[in-house]
């Protein structure tokens, strides 16, 4: 059976539609289309689908095809990461006042201003800085404005960049950040920032220092105030790309001299999506040099006449929202569900919460470090730094690769690490490992056992 019904597919009705509007075909309705731009062959396209039932069946189909987390263990992290989800954040963001087809506007959605005054509010007090924003895209997307927010406030146009950096933020910097000189910093034997040759890259041209901590490689920076503190020697602004859920365990960006935080919310109650469930957040100081850089909304809470608490965006016309054609970069207000969403986590999670989050992943890296060098071959490279959530085996002596090595994983219904070999050539045949609080110590075993018994195969 064809249904829904649809009035034009029947051809009386489409006649008298035509001849309504003066046409005698549906070619000549289209005739004002340059002859050029038409194709003029019978498309190839399958049979249609002629039923609701039969579409539903179809897709199906193609969606029963996936692999996901759920029926898979997974090691696979490199910027998206599979936290666990409270229920409460899906059941939340579910609900008709906040799942919308637009993110609401000041005048007519007053409780959507609230949550995203919250959001601010709870990021604030996580990151312990002044001013949070409305996210962004994502935290790439956040890092660059954070950089062109620099950029704005010194005139400068070179970023520093550590080795360590994450390769998919680079690309987004190179693109975004085009009119900026790019200079890579170099890492220690440990994946530490080299300070003596961050100090003679420094100088008059220096706009930011950029420093991800964790950083890709999953190290801690040991000396991140240090590195602030030649950024401020020279008149750069130091600007900390931050994981939020290792802000439990790990000292947030602002106090170690962090002038501008960015990250993305992915990690804080947002499940993994491919393309979407992303979101930026940017933060400062309440000083009017970054406030009046900020291109995104700014939410503030205030009292009226009656006293009563209300809800609004502050000093919008400094927005690109507002100003437009003349905006100095493009946002949208499509992830207001994901602040939304990080909103209820962070509530519900709290600072014990947040600790015991930290702590957790903090003990399986550990944990999953010390067994997995135990593999015949198998190194650390950066194995006398402290790691968080992920960190690097080098499969060189195994004489395996690590694409090799992760299809056998496949076949066990494990999904190995991230192949640094790609982007990364100079770590070799190496894999960035990833464990969160919901990798079982179990898991971690299982991994083990199948990398043995891969690795013996081949010798």
């Amino acid at each position: 059976m064809s249904y829904p019904y649809i009035p034009n597919s029947n051809a009386k009705i489409r006649r008298e539609m035509l001849d309504y509007l003066g046409k005698s075909s549906i070619k000549e309705l289209y005739s004002f289309i340059p002859d050029e731009a038409r194709t003029h062959e019978p498309l190839c396209l399958p049979q249609p689908l002629l039923s609701e039932s039969e579409l539903k069946r179809h897709v199906n189909s193609i969606l029963s095809k996936n692999s996901t987390c759920d029926e898979n263990i997974s090691f696979l992290g490199a910027g998206c990461y599979n936290h666990y989800v409270p229920a409460i954040c899906d059941e939340i963001n579910s609900r008709s006042e906040f799942l919308t087809a637009y993110s609401g506007d000041t005048y007519v959605d007053h409780g959507k201003c609230q949550a995203f005054f919250e959001f601010n509010s709870l990021m604030g007090e996580l990151l312990n800085m002044d001013v949070v924003s409305f996210p962004t895209y994502d935290g790439g997307h956040a890092l660059c404005t954070a950089i062109m927010m620099s950029h704005r406030i010194n005139g400068r146009t070179q970023v520093l960049v550590p080795a360590s950096f994450s390769p998919s933020l680079l690309s987004q910097i190179r693109c975004y950040c085009d009119s900026m000189e790019l200079v890579t910093i170099p890492i220690d034997s440990t994946g530490q920032v080299d300070l003596q040759m961050l100090k003679t890259l420094t100088g008059a041209e220096s706009a930011c220092i950029v420093l991800q901590n964790p950083s890709f490689l999953g190290h801690l920076e040991e000396r991140a105030d240090e590195i602030g503190a030649l950024a401020h020697a020279c008149g750069a602004q130091f600007v900390v790309y931050a994981d939020p859920s290792s802000l439990g365990v790990i000292a947030p960006p602002a106090d170690y001299g962090a002038d501008i935080a960015c990250g993305d919310i992915q990690p804080l109650g947002i499940h993994m999506s491919y393309g979407s469930g992303l979101g930026g957040y940017l933060a400062t100081r309440q000083e009017e040099q970054y406030i009046l850089n900020y291109p995104h909304h700014l939410y503030m809470i205030f009292r009226n006449a009656k006293g009563q608490f209300g809800y609004n965006r502050a000093l919008p016309q400094r927005t690109s929202y507002n100003r437009r054609e003349n905006g100095v970069e493009f946002l949208g207000t499509c992830v207001g569900l994901w602040a939304i969403t990080a909103a209820v986590y962070l509530s519900v999670m709290g600072p014990e919460g947040m600790r015991e989050l930290g702590e957790s992943i903090l003990y399986k890296s550990r944990y999953a470090k010390c067994k997995l060098r135990e593999l015949p071959g198998v190194t650390l490279p950066f194995a006398a730094s402290c790691s968080f959530q992920e960190f690097v085996l080098n499969f060189d002596a195994t004489g395996k690769t690590v694409g090799e090595i992760n299809k056998a994983l496949l076949d066990e219904r494990i999904f190995g690490g991230y192949d640094l070999s790609r982007q990364l050539p100079e770590l070799g045949q190496s894999m960035l490992v990833c464990v969160t609080e919901k990798t079982t110590q179990k898991e971690i075993d299982q991994l083990f056992e199948v990398l043995s018994h891969i690795l013996a195969v081949h010798r």
